[in-house]
């Protein structure tokens, strides 16, 4: 089922907004209660425990993480959600700024049935690492 872009823009305003709130509940909001992500080819998370267990680990390794969205394009029930998020690493207090994307399968209701994430790892090491 194809969206259209106001439908996205605005799914993609109450994602980040669910993100900075600080409350992992909301990020696991919108998925389905069946819903998984995988970020980077890891294990995945799966289901609203799983998912809320994901958001709370970022908010842990940076509090003071602040979501931004780069852009959301559709094709069909397919979305690619893009971001950044910047902060500050707990264990390190380095500075941050990562970028990448979510690629969404959608339902007719705008829920997320499935998620894979990708961000440059090394990347993240290196800030976090302070290199």
């Amino acid at each position: 089922m194809p969206f259209d872009q106001k439908s996205l823009d605005d799914l993609a305003a109450r994602y980040t907004d669910a993100w900075n709130s600080k409350v992992p509940e909301k990020v696991a909001g919108f998925h389905l209660a069946s819903s998984r992500i995988c970020i980077n080819r890891g294990e995945p998370s799966v289901g609203h425990e799983g998912l809320t267990a994901m958001a709370a680990g970022f908010h842990a390794d940076v509090p003071d993480l602040a979501l931004r969205c780069d852009g959301i394009r559709g094709a069909g029930d397919h979305v690619v959600y893009l971001w950044t998020f910047t902060g500050h690493h707990a264990a390190t207090g380095n500075p941050l700024s990562v970028s990448g994307w979510e690629e969404w399968e959608l339902d007719g209701d705008l829920k997320i049935t499935s998620s894979l994430g990708w961000f440059d790892g090394d990347d993240y090491q290196r800030q976090v690492d302070g290199a």
